[in-house]
Order: structure tokens, then C-alpha cells, then sequence
């Protein structure tokens, strides 16, 4: 069992960048107290050391998933800001959502394509009409059906046919990788301020 889970500074101010590295080491240190693994698979370093815009970490085990679940939501490091001593805010936050990381890509090979011979109406003379020129082709894992009339020969129909599946195919995993990466960018925007899921504190010596 794996999930990935994103954490985001969003557009707050720098210290939630240093909070979002504190509560990093935080989540890895509870991680190993419960025999899981994490790992760091994207990082988006901030203006310091040790600070981050954002990481994508991947946890996994028994347990993983209850345990990020633990750590989603509203994450509030509370602290004075190391920045700005002058300032009486304590409470810094970040946001900790599980997303998607690989996106599905389908195998396109004939062997998965049924083509039907089949006879379509409208112009194109008697041949036409008297042959089953056109064809029918449906890829059987995605449902796709695509019908081509547009030669005289069922050869290349059909070669047109396989074509358009494919390029079909190819389309909509584009589309489906897309909607997977604008999902990860709604996370860095969905930051919500105030009432915290989780509350961490720096603990004796920092």
C-alpha cells in the first residue's frame, strides 16, 4: 500500500515555507515511529535552507493510508517566525493533499480492434452501395467505434480506421495527464487559513 501526498507553502509569506519544512521532518519522523517509508519524489525548495514551496512525498506500508490521512488538510506549524522577530503571529499553515501521480496510458495494439465490414448510404456511386467497403472498428478495452467510408477499398478504410483509433486513444490519455497535473496545481491554490486538521509545535531544542 502507497499514496502520495503533496504538501504546499501556496502564497504565503516565507515562513510557511520554513513551516512547511518543520512539518516535513515532523510527518518523516512519525512515518518511521510506524515502520513506514517515505520518500521524497518532487521538491520545490524555497528561499532558505531547509525551506520548501512545496514536496511531493510518497508513503508506503501497512498503514500508509490511514496515515496520511492523519496528515491531510490544513497543517499549522506554530511558532514565532524566525524572519520577522518584531511580528506576534505564531500560527504558520500548510496544506497536505493526497493527489495522483501516474496518469493511465493505454496500450494500443490491433489484436485489441474488431472491424466489421459494413455498408454506409449517401453519394459514392452503385459500387458503394452494392459492397461492404466501409468499416466498423471498436477498440474492445476502451470502447471506442469508429466508422470510415471515405475509400472505395476496405483496406484502406480499415487503414484509416486503426489510424483514428489510435490517434483517439493517444487524445485522450494526453487529456487524462493533463487533468492529473491541473488537479496537483488546484492543491497549491486551495490553501485554507484557520482551523487547522493538525497542530505541530517545535518540540524541547527545536
Amino acid at each position: 500500500m502507497s499514496v502520495h501526498l503533496l504538501l504546499s507553502a501556496g502564497r504565503g509569506p516565507q515562513e510557511c515555507a520554513w513551516a512547511l519544512g518543520r512539518l516535513l521532518r515532523r510527518l518523516e519522523a512519525d512515518a518511521t515511529r510506524q515502520n513506514l517509508e517515505v520518500r521524497r519524489i518532487e521538491v520545490v525548495p524555497g528561499d532558505r535552507s531547509d525551506t520548501y514551496q512545496s514536496v511531493l512525498v510518497r508513503i508506503a506500508g501497512a498503514g500508509a493510508e490511514a496515515f496520511a490521512a492523519a496528515w491531510t488538510g490544513t497543517l499549522c506549524w506554530q511558532a514565532p517566525s524566525p524572519y520577522r522577530t518584531s511580528t506576534g503571529r505564531k500560527n504558520w499553515y500548510v496544506t497536505a493533499q493526497p493527489c495522483r501521480v501516474d496518469t493511465p496510458h493505454t496500450t494500443f495494439t490491433e489484436a485489441d480492434v474488431d472491424i466489421v465490414a459494413c455498408r454506409t448510404g449517401g453519394p459514392g456511386g452503385q459500387h458503394r452501395n452494392k459492397a461492404s467497403t466501409a468499416v466498423r472498428a471498436t477498440h474492445r478495452p476502451s470502447g471506442i467505434v469508429v466508422v470510415v467510408d471515405t475509400e472505395r477499398q476496405f483496406s484502406l478504410n480499415r487503414r484509416t480506421a486503426i489510424r483514428l483509433l489510435r490517434e483517439r486513444i493517444e487524445h485522450g490519455d494526453e487529456l487524462a495527464e493533463r487533468a492529473v497535473t491541473s488537479a496537483r496545481w488546484r492543491i497549491h491554490d486551495g490553501l485554507v487559513r484557520g482551523n487547522p486538521t493538525r497542530v505541530e509545535r517545535p518540540g524541547p531544542g527545536g
